[in-house]
């Protein structure tokens, strides 16, 4: 793969866009793999990102061109809203870097083609978010499923309930928001789990609600104040693949009871309980056909956290191989989001256009804070 900065060495330069809450857990990891260089934090509020910068112990922060015009910043990481994904990786990619972007690629499936058709016809790395698949937790669940533990995988089950983040997110408005709600906030960590182990979806049915048209903040300094609605705030959905395979999941902002991270996959001889996808580690158990007992499987491989999916493309940059969280697996996964959405309205089953294909697993020994380059 061709690109700028193919010829470089050493530790990859990246920079962020967008210094919000989500920014401490990738900087918490950025700044302490050596195969990494900070070189800026960036945000429309320039403040919070010297604020941010000063708490890591990053020298340079700013507005966002600081990151596009920077000749070490090979990688920009766009920790920005949804809404402002396509803008912000478009301006990237047009200044000739790789891009992390957090989930969702873009809005919409159309946005996220156009994201990843710029990024090929560059010749630069487009990757996004979630890299919780790349911890060990789910690692070692698709080695176990691969290596036919449970038999042939037949069916999938996810389930995301809780009241909604407004009680405790200081600045929840945008999670209610087009490109947010329990679907497209917390979806792509469930589906694109299901993928990388079911592989490509075939189409969707679906059904939603709004229960709600107005929340109002229960923490910080907006405290009290209410505001509108946009999207369902429950999706429940059943998925087909295209190798075989159908999952059930809910995404749900709307339940008293908190029931989260719960995914299972049954296949003709066992199933298995796989950790929390939002998460890089957890138990997993395998329950096999014939016994009562859930036993524990011993993780394999790193649980460093976020960050893991920027220091994959870094390394793949410098060896000229292909990175995992690719940005056509985030646009397939977008429009299954999408289609789920349109399912839920028409009341009817959607079938999906794109594809992709099951990311690689680590190799042994995949060390995040080795310095390897």
């Amino acid at each position: 793969m061709g690109a700028p900065h193919q010829n470089r060495t050493g530790p990859v330069g990246v920079a962020l866009v967008g210094t919000g809450v989500i920014s401490g857990a990738y900087l918490e990891n950025l700044t302490r793999f050596p195969d990494i260089n900070v070189v800026a934090l960036t945000d429309l509020l320039p403040e919070v990102a010297a604020a941010k910068a000063e708490e890591f112990g990053i020298d340079l922060s700013g507005a966002p061109e600081l990151a596009f015009e920077h000749p070490d910043v090979e990688i920009i990481i766009n920790l920005t809203i949804p809404a402002a994904h396509l803008e912000v990786s478009s301006r990237a990619l047009a200044a000739g870097k790789h891009v992390w972007t957090e989930k969702p690629l873009a809005m919409n499936s159309v946005d996220a083609s156009t994201l990843v058709d710029a990024a090929a016809a560059a010749g630069l790395r487009l990757g996004c978010a979630p890299d919780t698949v790349l911890g060990a937790g789910i690692q070692t669940a698709r080695r176990v499923i691969e290596r036919g533990d449970i038999g042939v995988p037949q069916t999938g089950l996810t389930l995301f309930q809780t009241p909604g983040p407004e009680s405790w997110h200081p600045a929840p408005e945008f999670l209610f928001q087009p490109g947010a709600g329990p679907l497209f906030d917390m979806g792509p960590y469930y589906l694109t789990t299901l993928v990388e182990v079911f592989g490509p979806a075939a189409g969707v049915l679906a059904l939603s609600r709004k229960a709600r048209a107005t929340r109002v903040i229960g923490s910080g300094p907006k405290a009290g104040t209410e505001f509108e609605v946009g999207v369902p705030t429950h999706v429940g959905l059943q998925t087909d693949f295209v190798e075989g395979g159908a999952s059930q999941s809910i995404f749900s902002f709307e339940s008293p009871r908190v029931r989260a991270g719960f995914v299972e996959v049954t296949g003709t001889e066992a199933t298995l309980s796989i950790p929390d996808p939002n998460n890089f580690d957890g138990e997993l158990r395998i329950c096999r056909t014939g016994e009562d007992e859930w036993k524990s499987i011993p993780l394999v491989g790193p649980s460093d956290g976020r960050g893991m999916g920027v220091l994959d493309m870094a390394r793949s940059i410098r060896a000229g191989a292909p990175h995992r969280a690719t940005g056509e697996r985030a646009r397939h996964v977008t429009e299954l989001m999408e289609a789920a959405i349109r399912s839920a309205d028409k009341k009817a089953y959607v079938p999906l256009t794109s594809t992709a294909p099951r990311s690689e697993l680590l190799p042994d020994g995949w060390d995040p804070v080795a310095a390897t380059l």
